[in-house]
């Protein structure tokens, strides 16, 4: 399974679709991107005279391609078009360390640290384009 169909299993669309591209999927992590355009939904009111990514649209962002994307990979003989995937957050936590302006691109890496009984529970890391770490943490999920 290519990256491109790993996307196109994801369960969302936009205005919700935080993956870009993936640049790199194994069993053991994945790192992919997301660009946040100026026109996204949530600007327009966090904050009004300076428009900031909100940090659960971050964490989303980390889910996505940090937690489903690489579920969805390691389920890749158990997943189709027609058997797709059942997904859902079950815990996280993350810290925050520079905010995210429109039109920025976020570099997320995952990895691993365990995936057992449909339990999928990853440390994520999230860079802006300067390599800066933006936000980091622990986000679990199940995938079956």
């Amino acid at each position: 399974m290519d990256t491109f169909q790993i996307v196109a299993l994801l369960p969302y669309q936009p205005p919700f679709l935080f993956v870009d591209v993936l640049d790199d999927i194994t069993e053991h992590g994945v790192t992919g991107r997301y660009t946040f355009k100026s026109s996204e939904f949530f600007y327009k009111g966090h904050f009004k005279d300076q428009p900031i990514t909100p940090g659960v649209i971050l964490t989303e962002t980390a889910a996505q391609i940090g937690l489903v994307c690489l579920g969805i990979f390691l389920l890749k003989d158990k997943i189709s078009q027609n058997n797709k995937p059942e997904i859902g957050l079950s815990s996280n936590q993350m810290d925050f360390y520079i905010p995210v302006a429109p039109g920025e691109t976020i570099t997320v890496v995952s990895q691993k640290i365990y995936f057992r009984f449909h339990k999928l529970k990853c440390n994520v890391k999230l860079y802006n384009a300067k390599k800066e770490l933006v936000a980091k943490g622990t986000i679990s999920g199940m995938i079956k």
